[in-house]
């Protein structure tokens, strides 16, 4: 039987791209958005979902378990930007990305599971990002929760073990989407100690994503993870350069690092 895949935060960008690429490749697809009406797609079905209201998960998650009776891949895909000095942004914006980035997937997952631990199996894909490897400047909430969805994905593995239940997360580095767009931007506020630094990274953000990968990349590892007896827990894709960057947070000093990541954003 095709797999039946969920897809949340498909109506743009890596979402969307993943659910195509996977429609294609002969899966059945569902996709979710908080506004479906208006992002209509005749290539695969895209549900209502809003991962900040736990009553318009489970009913996403139903209405694709009556039409098809399992969910075999669920892909954690939606998310939000924010940047800004830690200090100056507001405290319900902080608030509201981690509901977005972190508990809206975990409630996600626990909707999901009952079904997957009945069917006796499942893969769950949280898409996490590279910045969740390590604190970046003025990126530092987005750092956090996705670092803390990593973590979560580690325990989960191990908690669902005896369901053959696979739990992994993929991390991308810089993709070409809109994510600069709907990016949550602290204002760079005039007078303001961060003014100049904060201006200047802000600026190289958008360019690192301007001039990002091909989200397709991301599309093909998913295939991967889903045809693997054996996934692992954690993959990254991005560029080679991103991708190493972690393999120096192992083993250079801390300040070394540090040294490193402020050049690379000329602060």
């Amino acid at each position: 039987m095709d797999k039946v895949i969920l897809i949340t935060g498909a109506s743009t960008g890596i979402g969307k791209t993943m659910a195509i690429y996977l429609t294609t490749k002969g899966y059945k697809v569902y996709g979710s958005s908080r506004t479906p009406e208006k992002h209509g797609t005749e290539v695969f079905p895209l549900l209502r979902m809003d991962v900040n209201d736990v009553a318009s998960i489970y009913n996403c998650i139903d209405e694709v378990l009556k039409k098809e009776g399992r969910i075999d891949v669920l892909v954690n895909n939606a998310g939000a930007g924010i940047t800004g000095p830690i200090e100056e942004i507001p405290d319900e914006e902080i608030r509201r990305n981690f509901n977005t980035n972190f508990f809206g997937p975990l409630n996600v997952m626990k909707s999901v599971l009952p079904s997957m631990r009945k069917n006796n199996g499942g893969t769950i894909i949280n898409i996490t990002s590279l910045a969740g490897y390590m604190g970046l400047p003025y990126r530092g909430i987005y750092s956090a929760n996705k670092g803390a969805l990593e973590i979560i994905t580690e325990s989960l593995s191990m908690e669902l073990k005896d369901f053959n239940i696979n739990v992994v997360s993929l991390a991308p580095g810089d993709f070409a989407t809109n994510i600069a767009a709907s990016r949550y931007h602290a204002p760079v506020l005039k007078n303001s100690p961060y003014e100049l630094p904060y201006g200047n990274t802000l600026k190289s953000i958008n360019e690192h994503v301007d001039g990002g990968e091909d989200p397709i990349l991301v599309a093909r590892q998913i295939e991967k993870i889903i045809t693997s007896e054996k996934p692992n827990i954690h993959y990254k894709v991005g560029s080679f350069l991103q991708k190493f960057s972690i393999v120096l947070k192992r083993i250079l000093p801390d300040r070394i690092y540090e040294r490193m990541l402020l050049n690379h954003y000329k602060l």
